[in-house]
């Protein structure tokens, strides 16, 4: 990685999960707006749906989740009934009894829920909404609590595809960061959920942790792949102590600099790319998987749970903190879970805050999602798209000079290809077309 380059890593951007990003949405767009979107969606076409579940047995330091730590069934078995009563009041706003491409629990930790709360959970879904024959259903889990009969029961109700957050499988890391989880533990988590048929298996890593080292992050990586999931996210910790108070924990140890973090990347994206196939800024899949494919054809999509293969214009998040995306605009349920849970106990919309999409949002986002997805656009397809000229994309064309001149991005016409090598910085790359960015004034993590 060239020198010249570090300083386009160390950029605060956004993920580009959305656009415009969270720290734009406004409290403008309430539950009395949402519901009019909602109302308004097309029955003809699917929906995704999104479940949170935020609650986990133990804290990691490192963690950037909306979570609360709960020692016993009932604070689970609380938000369950009101997280039904949620979802029966949003289903009642639809236009019908729509289909559901995607499912996707997330948390915190869903494997919190109970046997029962499960079921129930599920059983309230199918009797809600229709799934269509090729829906995925997918889980985030914590290997440390996944017994065998959750297994099984995430295999009879359909779940496709589990993500175990692995993050680094170094002793010492594990110890530093509050989460200790050996690899026997994975292992373990892995025999089981194909034992069982769900052969779809995600890892999330981490790097930029206290006490990693290039050669401790090769044997993450090694081990990882021993495994052979379907696909890995390599993520950079995002040290954000002043959202999460107990990452402070962490800076009893040097945190790695800049020229550390990027390092620790490279060394772990070139172990990687030697048996996977890259995908978009963090992923990895193997070729055979659904993502490799999409990203192959074109079709890769971004939303709140980063890279996607869903095609669905609708998601709807249920849960505190939940983002919802509709053709309309987002919206953000109520982050706290007190509050959120008084709302949902009262029958209230919990949105908290939102944004609607204007059509310059609209023309912005397609540019950033296909750069963020292929790492090339053509500004003057997209342009053509939304019928306007692409000279307005000539401020943000004079914004890359800096990148095409290190060689990150090639400019040919109003074609922008971003080089493989440079794709670990394409969010920065990205962040040339957010008009929004210059009134953010929200502290992002780095890029890399």
């Amino acid at each position: 990685m060239k020198t010249s380059w570090l300083t386009h890593l160390d950029a605060r951007v956004p993920r580009y999960t959305s656009y415009p990003t969270a720290p734009h949405f406004h409290a403008g767009i309430n539950g009395k707006v949402v519901d009019a979107w909602l109302q308004g969606l097309d029955p003809a076409k699917p929906i995704s749906l999104y479940i949170h579940v935020p609650f986990c047995a133990k804290l990691c330091w490192y963690c950037g989740c909306n979570a609360e730590i709960v020692k016993s069934d009932a604070p689970v078995a609380d938000y369950l009934d009101l997280l039904l009563s949620e979802m029966a009041r949003t289903a009642a706003l639809l236009p019908g009894r729509m289909k559901v491409s995607h499912l996707h629990f997330g948390g915190g930790s869903p494997n919190m829920l109970s046997l029962p709360a499960f079921h129930r959970v599920m059983d309230t879904v199918e009797a809600t909404f229709d799934f269509l024959p090729d829906a995925e259903r997918a889980i985030e889990l914590d290997p440390r609590g996944l017994d065998l009969d959750r297994v099984k029961a995430y295999a009879e109700r359909g779940i496709g595809r589990a993500s175990i957050g692995v993050q680094d499988l170094d002793p010492e890391v594990q110890k530093a960061i509050h989460r200790m989880q050996p690899l026997s533990t994975v292992t373990r988590a892995v025999e089981r959920l194909r034992a069982n048929g769900i052969h779809a298996i995600n890892f999330d890593l981490l790097y930029g942790l206290p006490l990693q080292s290039v050669a401790t992050i090769e044997r993450t990586v090694e081990e990882a792949l021993a495994l052979d999931p379907a696909r890995i996210a390599l993520f950079g910790y995002a040290h954000v102590p002043w959202m999460k108070k107990y990452q402070k924990a962490l800076e009893r140890y040097t945190l790695p600099g800049q020229t550390e973090r990027a390092a620790l990347a490279q060394a772990a994206r070139t172990a990687l790319e030697a048996r996977y196939t890259p995908i978009g800024m963090d992923h990895f899949a193997r070729p055979d998987d659904s993502m490799a494919i999409a990203a192959q054809n074109g079709t890769l999509r971004r939303n709140f749970q980063g890279y996607t293969t869903d095609q669905a214009e609708t998601l709807i998040g249920f849960g505190p903190s939940a983002i919802s995306e509709t053709p309309l605009g987002y919206a953000q349920n109520e982050p706290d879970l007190a509050e959120w849970s008084k709302r949902a106990a009262d029958g209230q919309s919990s949105v908290h805050r939102g944004i609607e999409l204007s059509n310059e949002d609209r023309l912005r986002r397609a540019v950033i999602e296909r750069l963020m997805c292929d790492l090339y656009v053509d500004l003057e397809e997209v342009a053509d798209r939304f019928d306007v000229h692409p000279v307005v994309f000539l401020l943000a064309l004079d914004r890359l000079e800096d990148y095409a001149e290190d060689g990150m991005v090639e400019i040919d016409g109003w074609q922008i290809r971003v080089s493989d090598e440079a794709r670990i910085a394409v969010r920065s790359i990205a962040s040339a077309f957010d008009e929004w960015l210059k009134t953010d004034n929200a502290r992002h993590a780095a890029a890399v």
